[in-house]
């Protein structure tokens, strides 16, 4: 079977077999059946799912990472798990090229990391833990890019992703009868003033950033009762760390001003931190390079910066000696990453998993 095919096969198993964060076994399983299948060495962990395999042999390690997971959501009226961000994409480009590389004479060790969890954004750290990078000088990633960022055919050296954290938070105020408002205090009027306070935290127009309500769950069946609790979610967004920082601050005094003026408890807490991008410039002209021997000059574009986040940028946080960067596919992707109806061209599968082959052989 030729290599495109075969990343094909790939791609269309773990696309019909999607597992969420931390419970991708089935997943792990089937990513250790193809390593024993092709002869290449591997790893797996007692408590944690994932896989790390290597070709080659040598001092050096060169390494690149697929993210494996799957998002919860309501597909067609129903809820499941669903490769809608394309993780099951991005495995098959890394199998891909582990393929076009195993018959290669590598002078140096290649490392594949198949990591649990992106989407909870802290799975990056659990193969940190793990010795997933130790002794690793470049890292490279992979994903694939919205038609409105990259189409078909073209390949980015670079993706600059945001910063992105979550907050959880619970109001507690007193419920009271609908004919007797000023005996209770009402939640609703501080998740009111919540998102409007967060609509109103401003700074300069030059760095994107946005913080918004995205869930809230008050009352109950009774319409006469007016709520008095309430839990909430934000999800917070910005371009750099430092300005993240900034936004923490902002909110953190705008919720403590807000319990005081409504006279309820706020209470919450940041979850799920995934910080902004800090890309290497030696690794992505390794890759800009290899994008160019694979696709040529005019199928070669510009690093791009986009608002979304992803933990694979806490490996150079934590390791700050990594030279790392992650590799953005053009696939004509629509309507976008996270929709339950997201499609792409498979063709960018081969076209991604060379360029990782041609990257990671030139490192």
């Amino acid at each position: 079977m030729e290599i495109k095919q075969q990343i094909q096969k790939y791609f269309d198993h773990f696309h019909a077999n999607p597992e969420v964060s931390w419970k991708e076994f089935k997943t792990t399983e089937k990513l250790q059946e193809i390593m024993n299948e092709l002869g290449v060495r591997s790893n797996i962990f007692d408590d944690l799912t994932g896989l790390i395999a290597e070709i080659g042999e040598g001092e050096e390690i060169v390494a690149v990472r697929a993210d494996i997971d799957a998002l919860w959501q309501e597909v067609g009226g129903t809820m499941q798990a669903n490769h809608s961000c394309g993780h099951d994409a991005n495995m098959a480009m890394v199998l891909g090229a582990l393929l076009y590389l195993r018959n290669e004479t590598l002078t140096k060790r290649v490392r594949f990391i198949f990591q649990p969890a992106e989407e909870q954004g802290n799975g990056s750290l659990s193969m940190i833990e793990r010795g997933a990078v130790e002794g690793v000088s470049h890292l490279f990633g992979v994903h694939l890019r919205p038609a409105e960022e990259l189409p078909l055919g073209k390949v980015s050296p670079a993706l600059h992703h945001g910063a992105g954290i979550f907050l959880r938070g619970k109001i507690t105020g007193d419920d009271a009868h609908g004919a007797r408002p000023h005996q209770g205090r009402n939640a609703m009027d501080v998740i009111a003033a919540i998102h409007q306070f967060v609509k109103s935290v401003y700074f300069s127009p030059f760095e994107s950033y946005s913080a918004k309500l995205t869930n809230v769950q008050m009352g109950g069946e009774s319409l006469n009762i007016i709520p008095g609790s309430a839990t909430f979610a934000l999800d917070v967004r910005s371009q750099s760390n430092e300005l993240m920082d900034e936004l923490r601050k902002r909110i953190d005094e705008g919720f403590a001003s807000l319990s005081k003026l409504y006279n309820v408890a706020i209470d919450w807490e940041w979850t799920d931190y995934t910080p902004a991008a800090e890309v290497s410039d030696e690794a992505m002209e390794i890759a800009r390079t290899a994008i160019r021997n694979v696709v040529g000059e005019e199928n070669t574009a510009e690093p791009l910066h986009t608002p979304g986040a992803d933990d694979f940028h806490f490996y150079t946080i934590r390791k700050p000696e990594l030279k790392a960067a992650m590799v953005g596919v053009g696939a004509d992707l629509t309507p976008g990453l996270h929709h339950p109806d997201m499609t792409f061209d498979p063709e960018a599968l081969d076209i991604g998993a060379r360029v990782l082959a041609e990257t990671l052989k030139n490192a």
